[in-house]
């Protein structure tokens, strides 16, 4: 089975002066707990932790641009790469997402523990206790 078979392929990105506030408007509205940054390239990703732990619970001004909370240094894989193998990959970098990529280098989805569940509940719950295991997951 390969990453392309399970990802999440419609994936809507925000420019990284989004507001924190439109940022969390859009995964609410398209139920994503992830949305990539982007401008001519890829800056980072904004998930829903970082928008609690780094804007709410710091008191941020929810209208200032998202670039301040995202996570950069995205780490990603190929959407024809064995899904077993992505699933150790995430493991091994303690994260739950990683972003999915054509051979042309453009964004084609979003792999999550989340749609790994959906199809292998095994896999999925192999790799969650894996990444639970440290302290701070990403």
């Amino acid at each position: 089975m390969f990453v392309r078979d399970v990802m999440t392929k419609d994936v809507v990105i925000a420019a990284p002066d989004a507001s924190i506030r439109q940022v969390a408007q859009m995964m609410s509205r398209i139920d994503s707990g992830a949305i990539p940054i982007i401008n001519s390239e890829i800056l980072g990703i904004v998930t829903d932790r970082d928008i609690v732990l780094r804007a709410v619970a710091e008191g941020l001004d929810l209208d200032g641009p998202v670039s301040e909370i995202m996570t950069s240094g995205i780490e990603s894989c190929l959407e024809d790469d064995d899904l077993r193998e992505a699933s150790r990959r995430m493991s091994e970098l303690q994260m739950r997402r990683l972003l999915v990529f054509d051979h042309d280098g453009n964004v084609s989805g979003i792999l999550s523990l989340g749609d790994m569940a959906v199809l292998n509940e095994e896999l999925a719950g192999v790799t969650l206790e894996e990444i639970s295991d440290d302290e701070e997951v990403k």
